[in-house]
């Protein structure tokens, strides 16, 4: 398993709608990618613009060739890419240790 992490930044005064619509992008579109097994998004309380998503996936290619070479990408994209200040940052890290979720 591993962990993608994606920096986002979007454009001042869209957070509502922002939130919206990542929200609607993951349970329609990026949970529907082979290999996708959770994710989680939070937003920035300094800077209320920047938003981490954080997704668990089966595999780096799970990333990279199903969902980003196929055509989800283009739907998730149509989503929330109006709404980006800039491309949004990508890391895949490996899971070392995890405990349960924090509530």
């Amino acid at each position: 398993m591993i962990l993608e992490i994606a920096e986002i930044r979007i454009q001042p005064g869209q957070n509502d709608a922002f939130d919206a619509a990542i929200a609607r992008g993951l349970a329609t579109v990026v949970s529907r990618c082979e290999g996708h097994r959770s994710h989680r998004v939070v937003k920035g309380i300094e800077s209320p613009e920047r938003y981490v998503l954080m997704m668990f996936l089966d595999t780096v290619a799970a990333h990279t060739e199903t969902f980003r070479g196929g055509p989800l990408f283009a739907e998730w994209r149509a989503i929330v890419s109006p709404f980006f200040a800039l491309s949004p940052s990508v890391e895949h890290f490996t899971v070392v240790a995890e405990s349960a979720p924090a509530r």
